[in-house]
């Protein structure tokens, strides 16, 4: 561990955690969270919240509590987040690394809970992260980057203590899928294209797990492939596991022509363009996945003919 990170640790030990920057603070404290790393305790209710998971930010600006830092993981820029929830951040977080933590940014912003609920489950990181503040990691049994948006939102509402705003963001999008149009009988398969290759997500990533919650069925021999990852490559020669009832494939960090020209692409594949519905779809958090049903579902409707 570098000095400085140590030199920051113990300045964290001597100074009053809670000063400005965070949202007001949450009504209960000296609550206890489950995750895979053990049970961890919050004494007081945090008042300067460091969002590093996969979407944590969103979760907790869903919930009413503004983090000082964040990672912006989709790359957003500007507040770190889209524009679903535009509008929610009266001050702009730090924004932080994302695979890479630096530690040291992580200190000096003072934080008095720390969020880590969707990552790659890395124990060492969890300990390091533990030692500046409370750090919250995923729940039990759950594939790097596999926690739920339900299973995010009902652990970042315990932790923050909005057990009750938390209950309310699970009942919404619970009701807004209810609303929406089933698939039941259908199969369906969600692909992306990267650097010239391509790959599927199976149960376990929020993009698969969209499609499972509108009743499609994932195609099982794209499901066998995977060993312990939300993501599986898939070679050229064998494209055709990406046909399907419903076939969704989308660009990532570029534009789509190459996707189209593919002529073992599915000839009926639906091709998203739209980059905020595409990073909606991807964000697997409460306000992303809402976003997506308004914007995605009537697709695939269209899609399916």
């Amino acid at each position: 561990m570098k000095r400085g990170l140590v030199v920051a640790l113990s300045a964290l030990l001597l100074a009053a955690c809670g000063g400005g920057g965070g949202d007001a603070a949450p009504t209960s404290s000296g609550v206890t969270v489950d995750t895979r790393f053990g049970p961890v305790t919050i004494e007081e209710p945090p008042t300067r919240v460091v969002a590093l998971g996969w979407s944590d930010a969103e979760t907790a600006l869903a919930l009413g509590v503004q983090p000082v830092g964040a990672s912006d993981w989709l790359a957003f820029g500007g507040k770190g987040v889209g524009p679903w929830a535009e509008g929610l951040y009266q001050q702009a977080p730090t924004l932080l690394g994302t695979t890479e933590i630096d530690y040291e940014a992580v200190a000096a912003l003072q934080p008095d809970l720390i969020l880590n609920t969707r990552s790659d489950n890395d124990e060492k990181k969890h300990e390091t992260l533990s030692k500046i503040a409370p750090t919250i990691g995923a729940p039990k049994d759950v594939i790097p980057y596999g926690t739920s948006w339900r299973q995010q939102v009902e652990l970042v509402a315990k932790a923050l203590g909005k057990v009750s705003e938390g209950e309310e963001v699970v009942a919404d999008l619970d009701a807004k899928f209810a609303a929406n149009e089933k698939f039941d009988g259908r199969t369906a398969v969600v692909g992306a294209y990267f650097d010239g290759k391509f790959g599927a997500y199976v149960s376990g990533d929020p993009r698969a797990d969209f499609l499972k919650a509108l009743g499609f069925t994932l195609r099982e021999d794209v499901e066998a492939l995977a060993s312990g990852s939300f993501y599986v490559d898939i070679s050229t020669e064998r494209l055709d596991l990406l046909t399907a009832d419903l076939s969704v494939l989308f660009p990532i960090g570029g534009d789509a022509t190459a996707l189209k020209a593919n002529p073992l692409v599915p000839e009926k594949a639906l091709i998203l363009e739209d980059e905020a519905l595409v990073n909606a779809f991807s964000s697997g958090s409460a306000l992303g996945t809402a976003y997506a049903l308004d914007h995605a579902v009537p697709l695939f409707t269209t899609a399916l003919g």
